[in-house]
C-alpha cells in the first residue's frame, strides 16, 4: 500500500494537538485534549486514533514538542512546562508502540518550518516565529532554512532581578509575556482588591480564568484586563526589539492563542519593539500574524518527515 499520510503532533504545556496529513500538506483530520499530568498516556490516545487506522499509509510521525529538545535522538532534555516530559526519549518511546520513522523538533522550531512550508513564511526568506502562549517560544529561518539552534527566546531575560523562571533563569521573557504571565497579573491584581469583571467569573472562583477570559473582558472596557494586556504586551515588544537587533529579519511572525489580541496584546508590543530596536532594521521588518494559526505545529512537525522521506 503506498505511503500517503504523516502524523503531526504538537504537544505543549496547555493542549496536544495531533493530525493526519496528507504528503501534500493538506490536514485530513486532527484530534485535541489538555495535556494534563500524564501528557504520554495523552499522545498514546491520539494515535491510536490518528495513526493506528491509516498506519500502513503512514510514512511517519513527526513531533514538536515544547522544550529543550535532542533532535538527534529524540530526547526532551528541559520542558519547563511540561516537567513531566523532561528526560524522556520520546523517539524511543513511541518506536516501542509504533515501527515507523520518528523525528523530534522544538514546538516553536516546528511551527517556524509549518510557516515556511504552507504558511505566512512560504515566500520570505528570513524570519523569525514567535509561539505566544502558555510559555514563549521561538523559531528562526535563515535562507530558507531552519537555523538549528534552540532559540528558546521566551528564557532571554529581560530584567535582570526579575523573579526565577522554572528553567532557573531569572527575569525570562515569558514570566511577563507569556498567558500565564498574563492570568498570573490578573488574578494578581484581583487579590488585592482591583475591580474586575473578571472577578465574577466561575462563580467568583477566578482563579480559573483564561487569557481568552481577559481579553473578552478587556473588550467589554475592564480596565485590569486592558491593563495586564498592555503590560504582557510592553514585555514582548522589549523581546521582540532585541530579536530584531540581533537577527535582522524580514518578518517576525507570531502564532499561538495570545495573537487573538491583537488589538491591545499584539499593538503593545509593536508600539514598544518600534521604540527599542535599531530604527535601521526595524524599518525592514513586518510583524504579521500566522497563516497556520494553531495548525502550524503539527504541520511542521509534519514537515519533518516529509524532508527525511525526501533524503
Amino acid at each position: 500500500m503506498a505511503k500517503k499520510y504523516v502524523v503531526g503532533v504538537d504537544i505543549g504545556g496547555t493542549n496536544i494537538r495531533t493530525a493526519l496529513i496528507g504528503l501534500d500538506g493538506v490536514i485530513v483530520s486532527k484530534a485535541k485534549n489538555s495535556t494534563g499530568k500524564d501528557p504520554l498516556a495523552v499522545l498514546n490516545k491520539h494515535l491510536d486514533t490518528i495513526y493506528a487506522p491509516h498506519a500502513k499509509e503512514v510514512c511517519g510521525i513527526g513531533m514538536a514538542v515544547a522544550g529543550l529538545i535532542d533532535r538527534e535522538n529524540g530526547v526532551v532534555m528541559k520542558s519547563p512546562n511540561i516537567p513531566k516530559l523532561n528526560g524522556v526519549n520520546l523517539k524511543a518511546e513511541i518506536n516501542k508502540r509504533y515501527k515507523v520513522c520518528v523525528a523530534v523538533e522544538n514546538d516553536a522550531n516546528a511551527a517556524a518550518c509549518g510557516e515556511k512550508f504552507a504558511g505566512a513564511g512560504k515566500d520570505i526568506g528570513n524570519f523569525v516565529m514567535l509561539t505566544l502562549g502558555t510559555g514563549i517560544g521561538g523559531g528562526v529561518i535563515v535562507e530558507n532554512r531552519l537555523l538549528p539552534v534552540a532559540a528558546e527566546v521566551g528564557h532571554m531575560s529581560i530584567n535582570a532581578d526579575g523573579p526565577q523562571c522554572p528553567c532557573g533563569n531569572v527575569g525570562c521573557l515569558e514570566l511577563y509575556a507569556s498567558a500565564t504571565a498574563i492570568i498570573g497579573g490578573a488574578v494578581a491584581e484581583m487579590e488585592k482588591g482591583k475591580s474586575s469583571i473578571l472577578k465574577d467569573s466561575y462563580n467568583g472562583n477566578f482563579y480559573k480564568i483564561t487569557a481568552e477570559d481577559i481579553y473578552k473582558a478587556a473588550l467589554e472596557g475592564d480596565s485590569l484586563a486592558r491593563a495586564v494586556l498592555r503590560d504582557g504586551g510592553k514585555s514582548l515588544g522589549v523581546g521582540i526589539a532585541s530579536i530584531i537587533n540581533i537577527f535582522s529579519p524580514d518578518a517576525v511572525i507570531l502564532t499561538g492563542g495570545l495573537i487573538g489580541a491583537w488589538n491591545i496584546y499584539i499593538e503593545a508590543a509593536i508600539t514598544e519593539a518600534s521604540k527599542r530596536a535599531l530604527k535601521e532594521l526595524y524599518n525592514n521588518v513586518n510583524i504579521i500574524p500566522s497563516s497556520l494559526g494553531d495548525d502550524a505545529g503539527i504541520v511542521g512537525a509534519a514537515n519533518l518527515i516529509f524532508e527525511k522521506c525526501k533524503s
